[in-house]
């Protein structure tokens, strides 16, 4: 069976150094983040992965100033598209932004998908505060719309005030997991998802398409109780919260091998709107295709989320 994992990460130590990023928190993945040859495909051929979509580890470089980010952003697609050109049955990849200039990210976006070849773009949570939802990011958005690509919505870490108010007091490297993978970027990821739907954006954008992955980032066991609570009070919405999550939003299993959440996704979104992924380097990649493929699915779901929705929606 033909397996394409959706959340695949990189980082060249290169750009690390660069941008001044802490390499602690790379919690010791900087040689795989590195690694665009041999040794990553041995991992995907032990785990019977036919198909990485590449994504840069950016958040940090979202976060640098706008020219700056501009430029290690086109040094990183440029080496993506490099590496899909070296091994085009292998890799795809997804772009990333400078959405510290939402101008110049809605430019790189159509260069990275016209020039480049690239399925989309990934964007890591809020760029200094300012969310998707915000009027400055229309430009990003239409884009996307218009080049009938995904944008996949990855977690970023808290923004200072944020950071301050709910993870101060605790040991530092408690606060950082908690904060981030643990809990906080998850949240936060399920958060955005919904400003985006109550401020409009799927109205002002019918054909955009948004990817997350962790199972729905905590979107699918809380669906109906923020449809509950939201779809009465949200304005110059043409449908409910629920249905507007379901016809535009897509979930990945990315870092989940476990049964629970994937069946709640499942009895949520349902299987045509589920993919899968690893997280490489930060999870199993054999271990994610063997809860995958052992899931208690059928063979039909089994497809649609192993490959056959991935080839749909990325045009693969």
């Amino acid at each position: 069976m033909r397996i394409i994992a959706l959340e695949e990460h990189l980082l060249p130590k290169d750009v690390v150094s660069a941008i001044g990023m802490d390499e602690a928190s790379l919690r010791g993945t900087g040689d795989a983040l590195d690694d665009l040859g041999e040794g990553r495909l041995r991992i995907m051929d032990a785990a019977g992965i036919e198909v990485q979509v590449l994504s840069a580890l950016a958040y940090e470089v979202q976060a640098l100033e706008a020219a700056r980010s501009l430029a290690v952003s086109r040094d990183l697609n440029d080496l993506m598209a490099a590496t899909v050109a070296a091994h085009p049955g292998r890799f795809r990849a997804f772009a990333t932004l400078p959405t510290s200039d939402p101008g110049a990210a809605a430019h790189e976006l159509s260069r990275a998908v016209l020039e480049l070849g690239m399925v989309g773009t990934m964007i890591h949570g809020q760029t200094h505060g300012v969310f998707l939802d915000d009027p400055s990011m229309a430009e990003v958005l239409a884009t996307a719309e218009r080049l009938r690509v995904p944008i996949y919505l990855h977690p970023g870490p808290p923004p200072p005030a944020v950071r301050q108010a709910y993870y101060s007091g605790l040991e530092p490297k408690v606060a950082a997991a908690l904060s981030t993978s643990a809990w906080g970027w998850h949240s936060e990821c399920g958060l955005h998802v919904l400003r985006m739907v109550v401020n409009g954006v799927f109205e002002r954008f019918p054909g955009l398409q948004v990817i997350v992955g962790h199972m729905g980032e905590m979107l699918p066991f809380s669906l109906a109780r923020a449809d509950e609570r939201l779809t009465p009070v949200a304005q110059g919405l043409s449908a409910t919260v629920a249905e507007t999550v379901r016809q535009h939003v897509h979930v990945t299993t990315c870092g989940y091998t476990t049964t629970p959440p994937l069946l709640c996704a499942l009895m949520v979104v349902g299987a045509d709107r589920m993919l899968f992924s690893v997280d490489h380097p930060f999870s199993d990649s054999s271990g994610a295709t063997a809860f995958l493929t052992a899931a208690p699915l059928s063979p039909t779901d089994l497809e649609k989320i192993a490959h056959s929705n991935a080839e749909r929606l990325l045009g693969l």
